[in-house]
């Protein structure tokens, strides 16, 4: 149900939020590795419009079927590499602060395949889908209606 019409948002709000966007998506960081994070995350915040854009989004960048379906089980299959792995690890861990559990043994695993600056991009871009399942989670956004451009 939405609750909060577009053009009442204030416009600085989508303003800030799209500069963040705009430095995740000139990181250097893949794309579609970004799609998966964002997936992965809406998911465990159960935002069904963010899962809507970003498996749609990752589709269009080539993910497979089988890979989206399977993201919340991703432990359980032998289809993601290490690194998508190090990185959906540490995405959920950062969603999931409430656990209180120290990262050192994530960050161990994402230096493998990231520098320090990358990882920081990576922090940046859990936060950022993080920001957005709950803006759209408060706003209301009706799910189903994104279509990628």
């Amino acid at each position: 149900m939405l609750r909060i019409n577009q053009n009442e948002i204030p416009e600085g709000l989508f303003k800030a939020m799209r500069q963040v966007q705009d430095h995740i998506r000139n990181s250097g960081i893949d794309p579609l590795l970004i799609e998966l994070l964002d997936t992965r995350v809406s998911q465990i915040n159960g935002c069904a419009y963010c899962l809507d854009m970003h498996s749609k989004e990752a589709v269009h960048k080539g993910e497979t079927l089988q890979r989206l379906i399977s993201l919340s089980v991703w432990r359980e299959t032998n289809y993601y590499t290490p690194k998508e792995r190090a990185v959906l690890a540490f995405a959920e861990r950062l969603t999931n602060l409430q656990e209180e559990k120290e990262s050192d043994d994530l960050h161990d695993e994402l230096k493998k395949y990231f520098s320090n600056a990358e990882i920081a991009n990576l922090s940046l871009a859990v936060a950022q889908i993080n920001s957005w399942n709950r803006l759209v989670k408060s706003f209301g956004t009706i799910a189903g209606t994104y279509e990628v451009k």
